[in-house]
């Protein structure tokens, strides 16, 4: 009789933990997550948008980056999940309580959201978070416009249900750019 491999417990790359300096993307859209951890923020003329957060312990970064980028609390408007893992969605409670900011995501994410990561079909309790509410849960295709910005979801097959896309443009030297976020490509 073959025994069954062992569980690996999770573990965290000091690369995920490891804030940088925002990184311009196109001309409203910027990189403030850590070197290994992508959260992305578009300023818009009717407030910032988030998308994704990073680790549990990341809210103050975010918020120094944002502040970094003349963005405050106040003016994050939404924060948009492509999926609820704790690398993806941990600081989002913080994030909230911090700026008001409102969250998005659809229907399998928002669960997660609200259990904290508990009960996942990958780490079961393993990896958990601060829970959250979505305050709005989208379809796949929907578009929700904040400041002239036109953020489409796409949901898409990923590591772990209710992983999705998001697109917008924005422009890069007064030229349109076309931008798809899909967190966690490489796992």
């Amino acid at each position: 009789e073959v025994p069954l491999p062992q569980l690996r417990a999770y573990t965290v790359d000091a690369s995920w933990l490891q804030p940088m300096a925002p990184l311009q993307i196109a001309d409203h859209t910027w990189q403030i997550g850590t070197e290994d951890l992508t959260a992305l923020l578009v300023q818009t003329p009717d407030g910032a948008v988030l998308l994704d957060g990073g680790m549990p312990q990341m809210a103050s970064h975010l918020l120094d980056n944002m502040k970094a980028r003349g963005v405050t609390p106040r003016d994050l408007r939404l924060i948009l999940l492509s999926h609820a893992h704790a690398d993806h969605a941990g600081p989002v409670a913080e994030l909230k309580r911090r700026t008001g900011a409102k969250v998005a995501a659809n229907a399998e994410s928002a669960v997660l959201l609200a259990r904290g990561g508990s009960d996942d079909l990958h780490f079961g309790d393993g990896i958990t978070y601060p829970p959250a509410n979505a305050d709005r849960i989208v379809m796949d295709g929907e578009v929700i416009t904040v400041g002239g910005i036109l953020f489409t979801v796409h949901f898409m097959a990923g590591h772990t249900p209710g992983s999705n896309a998001w697109t917008w443009t924005d422009t890069r030297n007064g030229k349109p750019v076309r931008i798809a976020y899909a967190g966690s490509l490489s796992a």
